[in-house]
């Protein structure tokens, strides 16, 4: 995985509460490679059924084209644990996420993706999108290492994050990648264990 310290990056706003994993991919894309679900984002609310963007969805403004923070109502992510609702956002540029709460298993495997979900109170949240729909590609600034969101508006606010997770990313590891580079001291252990402990 990438690292994640900073990120300067355009923002789009999101304004509907509780959208799901199944409006950030429908349940149909899920059995694709994962090079071929990139398109399946927001599908059915991002195009109509002849496949041609709708223009009142705001992925399809030029203004918003490129963005690579989404700034959402609550809830974002929540429905079915599906991790692709993640990957799929990833995949189409996103590192950051900012809402006032999140679905539990998505804001879970943010973290295994290498990508940073921020809590910030519901009011901070709803000025920032407000000041995304005034000036579509505005940007925002992110600061891993000092916790830090300074907003479209100039405002700096700081967020809370698990220590664990921020090393995590700070690193660009997970859990698993995390584990193995301590392979050689949990071959040691095993080593030392089989010869004092011969007879478990």
């Amino acid at each position: 995985m990438e690292p994640f310290t900073t990120l300067k990056a355009a923002a789009i706003p999101f304004d509907q509460p509780n959208i799901d994993t199944d409006q950030i991919i429908p349940a149909r894309f899920l059995g694709k490679a994962r090079d071929a679900q990139v398109n399946a984002l927001f599908h059915d609310v991002r195009y109509d059924p002849a496949g041609k963007p709708i223009p009142g969805f705001v992925m399809n403004q030029p203004g918003f084209a490129g963005a690579r923070i989404s700034v959402s109502e609550r809830n974002f992510g929540c429905g079915s644990s599906r991790e692709n609702a993640v990957t799929v956002m990833v995949d189409n540029g996103f590192r950051a996420f900012i809402s006032p709460s999140f679905g539990d298993i998505f804001f879970n495997n943010c973290f295994q993706n290498g990508v940073l979900p921020i809590r910030l109170d519901a009011a901070r949240v709803a000025e920032i999108r407000k000041a995304l729909h005034e000036k579509p590609g505005s940007e925002i600034s992110i600061d891993l290492p000092s916790q830090t969101v300074i907003g479209p508006d100039g405002k700096s606010d700081r967020f809370e994050i698990d220590s664990f997770r921020k090393d995590c990313l700070l690193k660009g590891v997970d859990e698993v990648n995390l584990t193995l580079g301590y392979e050689k001291d949990i071959a040691a252990f095993e080593a030392k264990q089989a010869k004092e402990l011969s007879w478990l």
